[in-house]
């Protein structure tokens, strides 16, 4: 049966083409969602803003995208991935341009960020979406093949910043609203549900207070608010923390922020395969701890490229190999046909992990003129989770 996917993993209505549209759709919608930080050292030039206006202006869009994979994750358990990617990707055209027209205003700015974030509840869809297609054995890797989507925000942190020197910030815009356009059409084209889906028709209020009854929702919500919030919070600041913390050019910090988000990505399917053979609950350990060092490593300021570049690659290479391990253990934990909800329900707990961290250390750099607290703040949290993880899940295998 595997042989058979895999001979036909690039055609629709298999599971390996299915997984690959997911994931192509996913990268794409998390490139729309980070558009904004990228900018920011444009923004806060020519807009005259404070360090934490800033961190709030980077912030805003992970707000909408984390709480609104609440509704979105119930809402692909009733309508299915197909519906909802297509969905996804033509809603969030319309923040898209309205941003690209914003560029000269912070309150539009904020108001339309805000909005933006409507393309960072994707997430929510292509877990059960990816899940209905795999067997039980199999859905770390799938799940985590379809998180390394999240390497939009490293494309964003890459080319954004270099197609609005191209091109302006009007245009760059415009040219991510037709590509939106366009995979929307592709995913009502030629993505399927998998035969085994079934909708959930009973209305969600009952469906979302069954998910938060399960313990497994609120352990599987703290790590990932961790593991996927580091993240978040890393892709979309960075690019302001390189600037200010180490001088870099708005360009070269976007391409170490790329760098970052690659290393990160690399490591989440490979976070999925380890769990598949030596358990999720010791995947999220290596990535735990390690997290922990590597933050009190970046908390005493070392120098630019080493040990802080290694430092940032190998904390996004833990943070990476969490995000995989998380919903490897989701996977074990709840039942498919609950994994839309709870998805949806982790997930903004992942999101909203990386909604405040920005504001922190906005706010931290601001009075100390330096991120030592923020790390130190980051490296204690690790630490409590690694503790908490070892203890909670010593009987999941």
């Amino acid at each position: 049966m595997r042989a058979e996917l895999g001979e036909r993993a690039t055609r629709p209505g298999t599971a390996g083409g299915n997984l690959a549209l997911a994931t192509a759709a996913f990268t794409l919608t998390f490139w729309a969602w980070n558009l904004i930080g990228p900018l920011s050292r444009s923004y806060s030039e020519d807009l005259g803003l404070t360090p934490t206006q800033t961190s709030v202006l980077v912030a805003f869009p992970v707000l909408v995208g984390s709480l609104g994979r609440i509704p979105v994750g119930t809402l692909t358990d009733r309508y299915g991935g197909r519906v909802m990617f297509t969905a996804i990707c033509f809603l969030s055209i319309v923040p898209t341009f309205l941003v690209g027209l914003s560029a000269s205003s912070y309150g539009m700015l904020l108001l339309w960020g805000f909005f933006l974030g409507i393309a960072g509840t994707s997430f929510a869809i292509g877990i059960p979406f990816v899940n209905a297609w795999y067997q039980a054995d199999r859905r770390g890797f799938a799940t985590g093949v379809f998180g390394a989507g999240m390497g939009g925000t490293a494309l964003s942190a890459f080319l954004t910043p270099r197609l609005v020197e191209a091109m302006g910030v009007f245009t760059t815009h415009l040219l991510m609203c037709a590509a939106l356009a366009a995979m929307g059409a592709v995913m009502w084209s030629f993505a399927r549900n998998s035969p085994t889906w079934k909708p959930r028709t009973e209305p969600a209020l009952p469906r979302m207070r069954e998910a938060l009854g399960l313990k497994a929702t609120w352990q599987a919500s703290a790590l990932y608010a961790l593991v996927f919030g580091g993240f978040v919070a890393f892709s979309t600041y960075l690019p302001t923390l390189l600037t200010t913390a180490y001088a870099y050019a708005q360009t070269d910090a976007g391409m170490r922020t790329a760098g970052f988000a690659m290393a990160a990505v690399v490591a989440r399917p490979v976070g999925g395969i380890l769990s598949d053979r030596i358990g999720p609950v010791k995947v999220c350990l290596i990535s735990f701890f390690g997290t922990c060092a590597f933050a009190v490593v970046l908390a005493l300021h070392p120098p630019a490229e080493f040990p802080a570049g290694l430092s940032f690659v190998l904390i996004a290479l833990s943070l990476g190999l969490g995000t995989g391990a998380v919903f490897a253990l989701v996977a074990k934990l709840v039942d498919p046909s609950r994994v839309g909800t709870v998805t949806g329900l982790v997930g903004a707990a992942g999101g909203l992990g990386g909604y405040f961290p920005p504001l922190l250390m906005g706010v931290v750099y601001q009075a100390t003129g330096a991120y030592t607290l923020g790390f130190v703040l980051l490296a204690v949290v690790a630490l409590v989770v690694a503790l908490y993880t070892s203890r909670a899940f010593r009987d999941v295998t």
